[in-house]
């Protein structure tokens, strides 16, 4: 809740909004197995299994933005439209240097508004190192997704992303060129300031709601 907090009311607005904690995140429990996001995209597709949903429209940001390619792909019957934020499906997506970086990456380095809600969902100082350690293994092991797999996926898609992003500009650029049927925002801003994440510097800013009415209207275009 912490990355949506500041747009997902007004999303919830107009839609059903299912807003999902995976595997060792949150209020859910870590459990004996590998993350990937093959995996989660599979554990999303189970949920909606459970709840008798047969499509809906996906919205990830960052890590949840390659889950949702990974749920078009091996679970296309799902989906009906994509919203990616801060999406990567190659690892020379992301910016010079930050592979390095993930390889020291430690969780006294988290910022500390991101502690502070996951252990407001979660008080357990344990399930926080879990939940660290998982998303930095996660990333690591992260490797390509083929641009055949990418343009295979027909669902429409909405591309967001920052000027000043994790994410670089032309990796966005390059995903909407490389998905069949895709739109491109790029916005002022770094990693998730334009939906309001909650470690974002500008507390004022009015890009969310601009991206939110984005949202919406894409998600209501045939």
């Amino acid at each position: 809740m912490s990355t949506y907090g500041s747009i997902l009311h007004e999303l919830a607005k107009d839609h059903k909004v299912i807003a999902v904690e995976l595997q060792a995140h949150g209020h859910t429990p870590d459990i004996d197995r590998p993350l990937s996001f093959e995996q989660d995209a599979d554990d999303v597709a189970s949920l909606l299994m459970q709840l008798s949903i047969n499509k809906a429209d996906f919205m990830g940001f960052s890590n949840g933005g390659t889950t949702c390619l990974q749920i078009a792909i091996r679970h296309p019957e799902l989906v009906n439209k994509l919203v990616l934020a801060s999406a990567t499906y190659k690892r020379e997506g992301m910016q010079p240097g930050f592979w390095d970086g993930m390889k020291q990456a430690s969780l006294e380095n988290m910022p500390q508004p991101l502690k502070d809600e996951y252990l407001k969902a979660n008080p357990d100082s344990a399930g926080l190192r879990k939940m660290f350690d998982r998303d930095v293994e996660r990333m690591l092991s992260f490797k390509d997704i083929a641009d055949e797999k990418i343009r295979n996926i027909q669902a429409h898609a909405l591309i967001i992303n920052g000027d000043r992003d994790v994410v670089r500009t032309e990796h966005a650029f390059e995903l909407s060129r490389t998905l069949p049927h895709a739109q491109l925002a790029i916005l002022p801003g770094g990693h998730g300031e334009y939906i309001g994440e909650i470690a974002a510097i500008n507390k004022e800013s009015k890009i969310p709601l601009l991206v939110t009415n984005m949202i919406i209207e894409f998600l209501k275009t045939h």
